[in-house]
């Protein structure tokens, strides 16, 4: 059940002291975590950095410490305390800091990286479901095939997918179904492996750590289909990106790795991009490398 509203809003201006005096109550009337839980805390998801924060900041957890896990890359960069990589950031960040009264709506997200301690907390703020394609690698509460969603007609008000898409074959398919189940007003956030500058298909089979074949290696050119399906389109990008995309700002060598930033700057549609993080934004939140982060913003009108 999600936190009321009027009770979250109130939370994000309580000092910690205070909290930690209300905390037992809380629990009592239901509306904070058992306590040892990360998820305990009172401020929501979108809560927002304080200056006092120190050099790395977790927006989902709101861990601040000095340094995250693991190295710069949209797959590490852990939370040393909600386990939360890069990507899940950014692709939380990229929501809650765009959309407009947040408390209570109807969020699905689909095969989340996250367990028990996200999906717990997630659910305190919103009306929070998860799913999956066949409920294997990753566990949800319903079963749904993006290209035939057993959803009704305008019955959520926003979708997470992170790294789903290109494991769909049918793509215009999908974003049908996902246009149709958005409720007018809603919009969806959209994430997959930016690696090169325009769709294609894997030259060779292609599987991710979950063992799920990948259908297409999506380019800046998704834009148009999900344009085509309806839905009024940016993507978004850190600051550092969007001024490499635009030829302001040198480019480091890749080659050797996934990423083929020549292609991505050369198919760049400069006029397509929103600066989705802020350079202090990029560095707080681990959203490093800078090129390596990409999420479609989708408005269902």
């Amino acid at each position: 059940m999600p936190l009321p509203a009027s009770i979250g809003n109130l939370a994000e201006h309580i000092p910690p002291g205070v909290r930690d005096t209300l905390r037992p109550l809380a629990r009592r009337l239901g509306v904070a975590a058992p306590e040892g839980h990360w998820s305990e805390q009172l401020s929501p998801p979108w809560a927002r950095y304080k200056r006092r924060h120190r050099d790395r900041w977790c927006n989902i957890c709101h861990w601040s410490g000095s340094a995250f896990e693991g190295h710069a890359h949209t797959e590490s960069a852990g939370c040393p305390q909600c386990g939360s990589i890069s990507r899940d950031r950014f692709l939380l960040w990229s929501c809650t800091s765009r959309t407009p009264s947040l408390a209570g709506r109807r969020v699905l997200e689909t095969s989340p990286r996250l367990g028990d301690d996200y999906r717990a907390f997630m659910r305190r703020w919103f009306s929070y479901r998860t799913s999956d394609f066949d409920l294997s690698m990753h566990q949800g509460d319903v079963q749904l095939d993006l290209q035939d969603i057993d959803l009704p007609d305008a019955s959520v008000d926003i979708v997470l997918t992170p790294h789903v898409l290109e494991h769909v074959p049918d793509t215009d398919r999908a974003i049908a179904e996902l246009h149709r189940v958005i409720a007018p007003g809603g919009r969806m956030y959209l994430q997959v492996p930016v690696e090169y500058g325009a769709t294609r298909a894997p030259a060779e089979p292609e599987f991710h750590a979950d063992n799920t074949p990948v259908f297409w290696n999506f380019g800046w050119d998704l834009t148009d289909r999900l344009r085509a399906g309806g839905f009024e389109t940016t993507v978004l990008v850190t600051a550092a990106f969007a001024e490499m995309l635009r030829r302001e700002r040198p480019a480091p060598d890749t080659r050797g790795t996934e990423f083929h930033l020549d292609s991505m700057i050369e198919h760049a549609r400069p006029q397509d991009l929103t600066v989705g993080a802020s350079e202090r934004e990029t560095s707080l939140m681990g959203f490093e490398p800078a090129y390596q982060f990409v999420t479609w913003e989708c408005l269902r009108h």
